[in-house]
């Protein structure tokens, strides 16, 4: 199979443009509904406070200093760090009395300028609890670390080395989970060592860069159209030789303002409600903590995939060796989410057509909700992990497992 067919340079500017002009309209109606909120006193104890300046101006003070406080993300399952490396640490979640029966799993978080923590985002909502309760035991987890002038030179095969060791502290042959774009990690590293990897997990991975409508590909169509990769040097010499992690949440944040209009104005509404606040604070400890992704590699990634679209089509070189998604065999299991604008629905499921799985050994499911709900929302940990990690842990102790 061959990547999308390429759309013009003309149709990217078209959509770019619509995209703009779609979130222009949302963002004026975010603001239109939360100003009519206001002046017909609905918001909590608006009214009353309009009446009272000096309240009025506290409440906004408290406003402005909630939206400024942060915590540092942190995991909340009960863990012992069993490998560090100046990028990446290894994580076991296994609790006493993991059944050594079962084979164990290794879940790849996304490296995409925040930390590793939204697999475990809080008490409750946590996608390493559900796979724990899946009865998949022996967890690890992968947890990149923000890059620093030590690590900005660490490369694609760096990643894949440290989550070759993983394997091998976990026994040498796992389920690999892959989020985002620790999806396509995982989907390399399953290319070029197949016999370590017993079932494959993809959510919200791009593996088809170019297929279906999404700001990021389109935008970095145009950027490389006439520029190629001049301006992805200069965003990471201007950082001195990292991505910043900023720069990564501001491009995210433009592509739907309306969100963070949305969840900064609710915010006002509900600062007299003390589990909406909590709520808010969660993700936005997590939101808006970010941390930098290693140079060398992320100009690696906006090169041969976002940009050369190298994975879909074979074309993908890692030292010396070509990653062949045909080379995938074992079980695999996609989800992708219905209103992910991130990453849409077909650039993963286009995985079910270049991997060697057999179709009977395809499990293709979409979720509600958009990227980030995929691990971090109630419905997507309630109503589809569950259900493809107890397809997972079925391969696990059966007969398919004993070569494990």
């Amino acid at each position: 199979m061959t990547s999308s067919p390429p759309r013009s340079h003309t149709q990217h500017m078209a959509f770019l443009a619509g995209a703009a002009a779609v979130n222009a309209v949302h963002s004026l109606a975010e603001i239109t509904r939360a100003s009519g909120n206001l002046f017909a006193g609905t918001l909590a104890g608006t009214a009353t406070r309009a009446a009272h300046p000096v309240g009025l101006v506290t409440h906004g003070v408290r406003w402005v200093g909630t939206m400024a406080q942060r915590r540092q993300p942190e995991w909340h399952l009960p863990h012992r760090t069993v490998l560090r490396t100046p990028f990446a640490h290894v994580h076991d979640f296994s609790p006493a009395g993991a059944d050594h029966g079962v084979v164990p799993t290794l879940v790849l978080p996304p490296q995409a300028g925040h930390s590793s923590h939204v697999v475990d985002f809080a008490p409750g909502q946590s996608q390493l609890a559900v796979i724990l309760d899946a009865g998949l035991t022996r967890l690890y987890a992968m947890e990149w670390r923000a890059a620093t002038a030590e690590t900005r030179d660490v490369t694609i095969t760096d990643y894949l080395d440290v989550v070759d060791r993983a394997i091998v502290l976990a026994g040498g042959r796992v389920n690999l989970v892959g989020d985002c774009q620790g999806g396509w990690l995982a989907a390399i590293y399953a290319a070029l060592h197949p016999e370590r990897v017993h079932t494959l997990t993809l959510a919200g991975a791009p593996i088809d860069f170019h297929a279906g409508e999404s700001v990021i590909a389109a935008s970095t169509r145009v950027l490389t159209h006439g520029l190629g990769m001049a301006p992805y040097r200069a965003l990471v010499a201007l950082n001195g030789g990292n991505m910043s992690g900023r720069a990564v949440l501001a491009n995210f944040i433009a592509m739907q303002p309306q969100a963070e209009i949305g969840r900064q104005l609710q915010l006002l509404a509900h600062l007299d409600d003390p589990a909406h606040v909590e709520r808010y604070r969660v993700f936005e400890d997590w939101f808006k903590h970010t941390q930098d992704i290693p140079g060398a590699f992320y100009l690696w990634l906006v090169e041969h995939l976002f940009h050369g679209n190298e994975l879909i089509d074979g074309r993908l070189i890692v030292a010396g060796c070509r990653a062949d998604l045909a080379n995938i065999t074992c079980p695999l299991f996609l989800l992708a989410g219905a209103r992910d604008h991130i990453t849409p629905p077909p650039q993963l499921f286009a995985a079910a057509d270049v991997v060697g799985t057999p179709p009977s050994d395809v499990v293709q499911r979409t979720a509600e909700g958009g990227h980030l709900g995929l691990f971090t929302g109630s419905r997507a940990l309630e109503d589809d992990w569950p259900v493809l990690m107890a397809d997972v842990y079925a391969h696990s102790t059966s007969g398919l497992a004993r070569g494990a």
